[in-house]
């Protein structure tokens, strides 16, 4: 659980990065503080999504403060399709010189080994985990014509309506269904899932009425909770999201399950083999272009949390620790491999 006196020193820096910004610098300075780079030519990031979306937007932007650091332009490489294994495939066939990497999700790098029985490479053996560029948290929201006003409701609500009650997703085996699953559960609820095909027809049922409970990211949702048409109760992760920072975490709001604590990411992995000292220079890239006024900003509007201090060893261990956490989350809530 996150404690009072980190969150609040955590929301000042963030703000204080986006109020001020860090300086953006010339290209000349930036190459002359940069230190001696891998790049030989303009690296290679690959991004399972169309161009466009929230992650690919992320990706330019970020990329634009890597080429300082590297002394070489960054190139965004779509391939998106099949949940993220072609851009993934991609990464894993390169060179191990750091000239390719992914930028991806947690499914493309973790969670996709659970998701389905034949997959065309490994995440956790057959990638190198390089830092974490954002968190990305889910919220529970409710509509507006439901009694419950905080999560404590909320609980209570659906368990006097045990066996009534639906909730969305946008998916099978997506975190909004490991979430809502545990909260059926400790409640007692026994709600029922619809999986939507994505967020948009999910959004647009919670607001035509035919669900009245949906997780999703912030991105889809916000605009519905500032209008009033949907009311956030709860966010998934370790603190509270720039984007919605009067909404508490479930943590802190009593509800520390693992499925409600834990929370995705977007974050940079390279192929297997890539050199310790070529993967902190991704690492070290990466944190100063998250760290800048623009990827602050890109990110924070997006609805994510930005992370500016991650390591290649940090972010190892974390993922060694989460995946079976994730396998486990989707085991319990019945998803079966397909």
């Amino acid at each position: 659980m996150t404690h009072g006196t980190h969150q609040t020193r955590y929301n000042r820096r963030q703000l204080l990065a986006l109020a001020a910004g860090a300086a953006a610098a010339s290209p000349l300075t930036a190459l002359a503080q940069a230190q001696t780079s891998f790049a030989t030519r303009p690296v290679r990031v690959v991004v399972p999504f169309a161009a466009g979306g929230a992650t690919d937007v992320i990706t330019r932007v970020l990329g634009e403060r890597m080429a300082q650091r590297f002394g070489q332009s960054v190139v965004v490489d779509n391939k998106p399709g099949a949940a993220g294994l072609i851009a993934g495939e991609a990464v894993v066939k390169s060179a191990p010189d750091g000239m390719t990497a992914l930028l991806g999700t947690t499914s493309t790098m973790l969670t996709n080994k659970y998701l389905y029985k034949k997959t065309p490479y490994d995440p956790l053996t057959e990638l190198t985990p390089l830092v974490r560029v954002c968190l990305a948290p889910i919220a529970l929201v409710v509509t507006a014509d439901t009694p419950a006003q905080n999560l404590q409701e909320f609980m209570a609500w659906i368990r006097t309506q045990k066996g009534k009650l639906t909730y969305g997703s946008y998916g099978i085996g997506s975190h909004g269904q490991l979430a809502c699953t545990t909260l059926s559960e400790v409640a007692g609820a026994d709600m029922t899932h619809v999986a939507y095909k994505g967020e948009a027809p999910m959004v647009q049922d919670l607001l035509g009425g035919q669900v009245k409970i949906g997780m999703g990211s912030l991105l889809s949702l916000k605009a519905h909770i500032d209008s009033g048409k949907l009311r956030a109760l709860a966010v998934t992760g370790p603190r509270r999201v720039p984007l919605l920072s009067d909404v508490p975490t479930f943590a802190e709001a009593g509800y520390p399950q693992d499925a409600l604590s834990i929370v995705g990411w977007l974050a940079i992995a390279g192929p297997r083999g890539m050199p310790a000292d070529v993967a902190r220079q991704w690492a070290t890239a990466a944190n100063y272009a998250v760290a800048s006024r623009e990827g602050m900003a890109r990110i924070i509007a997006a609805g994510f949390v930005p992370v500016d201090d991650d390591t290649p060893e940090k972010f190892a261990r974390l993922w060694a620790q989460e995946a079976p956490i994730w396998g486990h989350l989707l085991q319990a809530a019945g998803v079966q491999p397909s």
